[in-house]
This record gives C-alpha cells, sequence and structure tokens, in this order.
C-alpha cells in the first residue's frame, strides 16, 4: 500500500522546525509576498533559505506558495521572486494563477509545480489539463468527496499526484475563491488579505422592511450563516488511503507550533498504525481523538468527502474556538544544569503542573520547578510574551519537546 505524504504548514522558522519534529514528510510554506497568507509571519528569503536546508537535511520537502490570482502589478515582482526561489531550490511551488504557472514553468523548470485547490480543480479533465501543461500534482477542491476523488483517481496518470486537505479551518468558499472581504473591506482574499467577514454575524433585511434586522435563530450564541466547522479526518485514514490520495494536506499556516505539533503528531501515528495494521489503527483511535481535541479547533466535521452534509451533519457552527491546552514554548536548547530554554508564549509559574509534549507519541506530567531570565535573575513567573527562559522541571525534557499547560476550566 503506497505511504501517503504528511503535508504539514508552517508560518515561521520556528514552526517549520516543530513541523519537522514531530512528523512532517513535506512541508508548505510561504514567502513575504504571492502566497494567501498576508497577514501571517511567512519567510523572509533568508528564513527560507534555512528552513529548506534544516528541513532537507531531516528527509523533508519543501513545497512554497505563490498561489495569488495575480494582477498586472504583480507579475514584475513574482518573475523576480520566482528567480529567487531557483537559487533557493525548494521541492514543489504551489500555483493558482495560469499566468504565474507559465512563469514558474520559464524561470525554473526544474521545481515541480502543484496546482492549488484555488485553481477550482473538480473533475478529472481539469486535471489532465494541468498535467498535460507539466503540473507534477494538483490540488483537490475541498467541496469534492471521496467517492469524486476516486474517480479522478482512475482517470488520470498514476505519477500525477493528488493532494486533499484532511484537517483544519474550510472556508465558505470552499475551494478559497471568495468575494466577501473585498466587497465589505477592500481587502482581497484572493491576494492574501482576507478580514475573515464569513465570521462576522449576521441577520436578514426585508425588502419593505428598512432597517428592521430579522435574526436567523441558529444557536444561543448568535447567527453564523457562514461559519464553517473545522475539517478532520483522523477517523477515516483507510478512506482517505484507498480513495487514491498521496498527500494528506494539513490547513494552519497562521497557526502557533503547538498545534501544529499537537496535529502533525497525530496524524503522523494515525497513519503509521494503519499501515502497520488496521487492527492496531482501530485500538488506538480513543487515543487520535482524545490528541486532536487537544489543539485548538471549532469543533469537528468531514466536510463534503462523504456527500453533501444533512442536518445531523451540520457543517455550520458559531465562531467560538475549543482552547483546552496553552502553548508555553517550544524546547530549543537544554543547558548543562539540564534546564529547557524557551521562548515563553504565555504566562506560567514556578509550581505550576504543565505537560512535557514529545514527538515520539508520549506526554510528561510534571512540575515548574525554577523559572531564569537570560541574564541568569530568578522570577516566580513568566508574564512577557517572547521572554527568553530557562526552565528547571522535575523531569527532563528535550530539543523540540513542546511546553504546555491545561487550559483553566470554564
Amino acid at each position: 500500500m503506497k505511504k501517503p505524504e504528511l503535508l504539514v504548514p508552517a508560518g515561521s522558522l520556528e514552526v517549520l522546525r516543530t513541523a519537522v519534529a514531530f512528523g512532517a514528510n513535506a512541508v508548505y510554506i510561504g514567502g513575504e509576498a504571492f502566497g494567501l497568507r498576508a497577514k501571517a509571519k511567512n519567510f523572509s528569503r533568508e528564513d527560507m533559505a534555512e528552513g529548506i536546508a534544516f528541513a532537507h537535511a531531516h528527509g523533508v520537502k519543501v513545497h512554497v506558495t505563490a498561489n495569488i490570482l495575480a494582477h498586472n502589478r504583480d507579475l514584475q515582482g513574482a518573475g523576480e521572486y520566482f528567480r529567487e526561489l531557483k537559487e533557493l531550490k525548494p521541492d514543489a511551488l504551489i500555483i493558482a494563477d495560469p499566468g504565474m504557472f507559465w512563469m514558474a514553468k520559464e524561470i525554473c523548470p526544474e521545481i515541480d509545480i502543484h496546482i492549488s485547490t484555488q485553481a477550482n480543480n473538480t473533475n478529472y479533465e481539469t486535471f489532465l489539463f494541468w498535467h498535460r501543461l507539466g503540473a507534477k500534482r494538483v490540488v483537490s477542491a475541498r467541496e469534492l468527496s471521496l467517492e469524486e476523488i476516486g474517480e479522478i483517481r482512475k482517470a488520470i496518470p498514476e505519477e500525477l499526484e493528488i493532494e486533499s486537505f484532511i484537517h483544519g479551518s474550510m472556508c465558505i468558499s470552499y475551494s478559497g475563491r471568495c468575494l466577501l472581504s473585498n466587497y465589505f473591506t477592500g481587502r482581497d482574499a484572493n491576494q492574501g488579505a482576507c478580514t475573515h467577514p464569513c465570521r462576522w454575524k449576521y441577520a436578514v433585511v426585508e425588502e419593505q422592511r428598512p432597517g428592521e434586522y430579522l435574526p436567523v435563530y441558529e444557536n444561543e450564541r448568535g447567527t453564523f450563516l457562514f461559519n464553517s466547522k473545522d475539517l478532520c479526518m483522523v477517523e477515516h485514514i483507510p478512506e482517505l488511503i484507498q480513495a487514491g490520495i498521496d498527500s494528506f494536506k494539513i490547513e494552519g499556516r497562521m497557526k502557533t507550533a503547538l498545534y501544529v505539533a499537537t496535529v502533525a503528531r497525530t496524524y503522523r501515528k494515525a497513519i503509521d498504525d494503519y499501515l502497520e495494521s488496521e487492527e492496531k489503527y482501530r485500538q488506538n483511535m480513543p487515543w487520535y481523538r482524545a490528541e486532536i481535541a487537544k489543539c485548538t479547533y471549532r469543533q469537528y466535521t468531514t466536510g463534503f468527502y462523504f456527500g453533501r452534509p444533512d442536518e445531523d451533519m451540520q457543517i455550520y457552527d458559531n465562531s467560538s474556538y475549543v482552547n483546552e491546552y496553552i502553548y508555553l514554548g517550544t524546547v530549543q536548547a537544554v543547558d548543562e544544569e539540564g534546564r529547557a530554554k524557551i521562548q515563553q508564549k504565555n504566562k506560567f509559574c514556578v509550581g505550576d503542573a504543565i505537560e512535557i509534549m514529545k514527538p515520539d507519541g508520549s506526554d510528561v506530567k510534571t512540575k515548574t520547578l525554577s523559572l531564569r531570565t537570560q541574564e541568569g535573575e530568578l522570577v516566580d513567573a513568566a508574564p512577557h510574551s517572547k521572554q527568553v527562559l530557562f526552565v528547571e522541571l522535575e523531569e527532563a525534557a528535550s530539543e523540540n519537546d513542546i511546553l504546555r499547560m491545561a487550559a483553566p476550566a470554564g
């Protein structure tokens, strides 16, 4: 059975290292322009060079997004960007726009091109079209069912790869081409500047009753007509593999290292367990469910993979996140005294019960014994975000481990 690629997002160099440590076969990243996450930290040229070198040293591929729908004003800069990428040598470029595709093909023909979900890839003829032009992979539209993906797999050459989103936030415009943000705020979602108006609260106004706002009742939290639940397919690894999907893609280039570590580690184990034996996969299902619930999410759905959701599988929900764990930091190094060096992400204190999350799937409960600043000053608490601290713990931590703490109840 062919082993699918686990493709994990990284919005920064720190998160890229976490994705590699926690089981990614490939990561996808964006530069400072031409991707669809303008508000993400993204990668400078220097960070991208370092990230690609780090990933390649660990046998992990790097895909770079250049999937905006370009305007005339973008093209000169895009050409310069592709010339930079030619020197940096990522493994693939993710592109949606035909003009951008042709520029990349001419400037850096040695780099594989993957066709973004933004290109509206909903049938096998579209897949074949891109294959004839030289694409290595096509990302399926999120509104496709597994049955439809299976039909595409049978109709396209074996060497043309299918990549599909299997986890993360869903857009009201499922292939991602949304006009709401541009209409309301002038910020173009197809240029990476989405303001997420689909998360706003809406009411209905009847033509003959101007100014009278009629609520559309959905739940006690309000009306969120466009709010999709988050996609989660960890319970359906067999069906994803049987459909012929080559790359399992996680959404989330704006997510934290804790989110990326949690999702990557869970899917890594689920995929490996299933390929070892279906019985092992079924036995470990409670662990996958428990772990995947420890990252920030909105409530889960299987999206359109099993057909159009009915009332019992309602895909829309409120805009609130479920957040069971707090991210404290990633262990950058361990000093001679055994203290974990971290850049602190959220407040915690001496005496707090925390958890060491390890790439191998184990979680070690421990306690914070002391906190020390870079200058060697002992402190009782870590109130300042991004402060570098040396943390003494009851149990040993290692480089790349994640420190997290259960969120307070309520």
